[in-house]
């Protein structure tokens, strides 16, 4: 941190966003550089090179996404902070973004005080959570939730990715289209998923994402 203005490398694909993030926090007087990357792929090599205070992450991106961004991250630089700003709101997906090492989770929908905020928190060595988005009691709807929560936090990070569109009703190919991966690569992980879960259909899957709070009904 020099000068004491924080330094951002952003990691969002679409660069609508990468220019909004921008304008919103080169407005604070705590900001200092801000640079940009449009693909977890190019995550470790930026980072090394610009060496950023702090790394805001979306979790949607093509290829490697953003939770396994920021697991090889952390396996680079055991220090690195990371702050995810998504669209996903619920519970879950905040549990499994700090299990892969970040030190902040942050709604797109979020004011936009709020970014500016987390940003300067995790800065600090401090962890934050937008107020909103803290789990709540553990959901009971299902005789089987505590199986399901233990697999799904079991799975690789392209697995969870794999599992949550084919639970949003997306098909294998579509899946495949959309992470960059062959379609047989994604049927494999959809039989495995499946197994995990103890369950054959994708309507099951559904069932169990909306339980656990990945998508709603």
């Amino acid at each position: 941190m020099i000068n004491n203005k924080i330094s951002v490398l952003l990691v969002d694909d679409h660069e609508v966003v990468r220019a909004g993030f921008r304008i919103l926090l080169s407005s604070q007087p705590f900001i200092g550089d801000i640079m940009d990357v449009n693909r977890g792929e190019l995550v470790g090599q930026e980072y090394e090179r610009l060496q950023p205070d702090v790394v805001v992450m979306d979790l949607s991106m093509p290829g490697i996404g953003g939770l396994e961004t920021i697991r090889r991250l952390q396996k680079q630089d055991a220090k690195a902070v990371v702050l995810v700003y998504s669209i996903h709101d619920e519970a879950i997906y905040v549990e499994r973004a700090l299990q892969a090492g970040a030190k902040g989770y942050v709604s797109k929908n979020s004011a936009a005080e709020v970014l500016a905020e987390a940003v300067k928190t995790v800065s600090e060595g401090k962890q934050y959570i937008e107020q909103k988005l803290l789990p709540e009691v553990d959901d009971v709807r299902h005789m089987d939730i505590e199986h399901y929560r233990e697999v799904i936090d079991l799975l690789s990070p392209r697995e969870f990715d794999v599992f949550c569109r084919l639970a949003k009703g997306m098909t294998a190919h579509a899946v495949a289209k959309d992470l960059h991966l062959g379609y047989k690569t994604v049927a494999n992980y959809n039989t495995q998923i499946k197994s995990k879960l103890r369950v054959n259909t994708a309507a099951e899957l559904a069932n169990i994402a909306v339980v656990l709070g990945l998508i709603k009904p």
